[in-house]
């Protein structure tokens, strides 16, 4: 990466760094905001496409997939009493991809051990 976007001082965040930042807003901004939405089969396509498009509003987003984890909405439906349940990690795999200042992130949400887990995948050149 390019020089001219870090500072020698160590006091200004990187171009990377503030990348990485801006990935972690929108990942907090989509959990936070859709969790606990009413989610069932038939309406988790919508909602993943909603998330997505409500994401890739914010500034220096490039892409965000989002993919409703089909099978475990569907056994959380069958374990309970109601044709919908509350929108949670478990239920999500989500790719967000950030560009800031030539400086481009791939951030991923997935689960592990039973956690949804939202860590920075690669940092690269965005050209490159």
């Amino acid at each position: 990466m390019d020089d001219e976007r870090t500072d020698a001082t160590g006091s200004t965040p990187t171009a990377a760094q503030t990348a990485c930042f801006e990935a972690g807003i929108k990942f907090g901004s989509l959990y936070h905001q859709f969790a606990g939405t009413p989610v069932s089969v038939g309406s988790a396509a919508s909602l993943a496409r909603a998330m997505e498009e409500a994401i890739e509003n914010q500034p220096g987003c490039r892409a965000v997939s989002v993919t409703v984890r089909d099978a475990e909405l569907a056994a959380a439906l069958e374990a309970g009493p109601a044709s919908y349940t509350e929108l949670t990690g478990r239920f999500l795999e989500v790719e967000i991809s950030v560009e800031h200042d030539g400086v481009a992130v791939l951030a991923r949400m997935e689960m592990e051990d039973g956690y949804p887990l939202m860590r920075v995948v690669s940092v690269e050149d965005a050209d490159g």
